[in-house]
């Protein structure tokens, strides 16, 4: 949605099914992908599996039960020689990220950092101090004085509001709680795709300008 947004035509690829995918959706394992249908795109992003990296994994000790695909998705996309992204936890190897966090973005209510690799560059918006996330954990000072509709929340696992403040806070009244879990908010696609139209313009003027170089005298 945040490259819709964006002014992009989207075309998704999950090996899933993904019933509430709100544009074109192509069900397919996106390691197979030929590297003619993915250089027909402007921009690709790629989300790799990230449960391999999370903290989550690290705390368990199973890390080694999940794929890492980052750096092959990454010399997949960099075959292609197109403006590409991926997209990661806080603990992925990508190189030269930047983070977003939901305290960057006004109208979101959710700390959820995310790293992003880039072939072009990114600003990254200022970053403001965390605020406290709505709890029903009676054991917290601030039980009860927060209120899921007002302030930051937990969007993982079980969470600590219901699934409609969470949409809310995420940005997002498509997805099931399950879907949420997983995402980022489209304000987070929607910037890095400002920055990747920017890149593309660039490109195009540098093309132009070769072009016409080639025929000056």
């Amino acid at each position: 949605m945040g490259y819709h947004r964006a002014g992009f035509e989207v075309v998704g690829v999950d090996h899933a099914p993904q019933p509430r995918f709100p544009f074109s959706f192509v069900q397919a394992d996106a390691m197979g992908l030929s590297q003619e249908y993915l250089s027909s795109f402007d921009v690709i992003h790629a989300s790799p599996p990230c449960q391999a990296y999370s903290d989550l994994a690290a705390r368990n000790g199973n890390a080694d039960d999940w794929p890492r695909l980052i750096e092959p998705v990454r010399k997949m996309l960099a075959a292609t020689g197109r403006p590409y992204v991926i997209e990661n936890v806080e603990g992925a190897p990508l190189q030269d990220y930047i983070v977003l966090c939901g305290t960057m973005f006004p109208g979101l209510r959710v700390l959820r950092h995310r790293l992003f690799e880039a072939n072009f560059p990114i600003l990254v918006p200022a970053h403001p101090r965390h605020p406290l996330c709505h709890t029903k954990d009676k054991r917290k000072r601030h039980y009860g004085k927060t209120d899921e509709w007002r302030d930051f929340v937990t969007v993982t696992g079980g969470g600590n509001c219901s699934v409609a403040a969470a949409r809310d806070a995420m940005g997002i009244d498509w997805m099931t709680k399950v879907e949420i879990n997983e995402a980022i908010p489209p304000a987070y696609a929607e910037h890095v795709g400002y920055f990747a139209q920017l890149a593309l313009k660039e490109e195009a003027v540098s093309e132009r300008e070769v072009s016409l170089a080639s025929v000056l005298p």
